[in-house]
Parts: C-alpha cells; sequence; structure tokens
C-alpha cells in the first residue's frame, strides 16, 4: 500500500517541486508529474534502507517526496540541458 500512497503522493509532489524550482522545462505537466513519482520513490526507497520507515505500509512524508523531486528535477534539468540543440 506505501506504493500506491507514493505514486498518489509523487503526482501531487511534482506540481510542488516545480513551484519550488521555477524555470522552463521541456516535456510539460506530464514529465513533471512523472518526476515527482521518480522523486517519491527515491523518498520511499531510501528512507526504508535508512530504517526511517519500520513498517512497510509506512511511505515517505510530504517534505521527503518533495526534497526527491526536487533532486530528481535539478538531475533531469542538468542532463537535458547538457543536449546540444
Amino acid at each position: 500500500m506505501s506504493f500506491v500512497y507514493a505514486l498518489i503522493i509523487g503526482l501531487f509532489v511534482g506540481a510542488l517541486a516545480k513551484l519550488i524550482m521555477p524555470g522552463k522545462d521541456p516535456g510539460g505537466i506530464f514529465v513533471t508529474a512523472l518526476l515527482g513519482v521518480a522523486g517519491s520513490m527515491i523518498a520511499l526507497f531510501i528512507g526504508r534502507a535508512a530504517g526511517w520507515y519500520p513498517n512497510n505500509n509506512q511511505g515517505p512524508g510530504i517534505i521527503a517526496s518533495i526534497i526527491g523531486a526536487v533532486i530528481v528535477l535539478a538531475g533531469y534539468r542538468v542532463i537535458v540541458g547538457r543536449r546540444v540543440t
């Protein structure tokens, strides 16, 4: 259930990460939502590996998901920004 929770939170968190890091990103709202889901999943996996979520039904919180999404969005901008157009 925590995986589904992380997916739902990730969709919301993608929009919040975009508000925190404004700028021009290729891909639009769908890419932003997918980056939010990826950030939430990263927060889930890191939190479980670190022992922050001892219960398997517990997922990442909003703050951890936002931090994960901002990190993924920054990485996405670095990778996409290096492309020669």
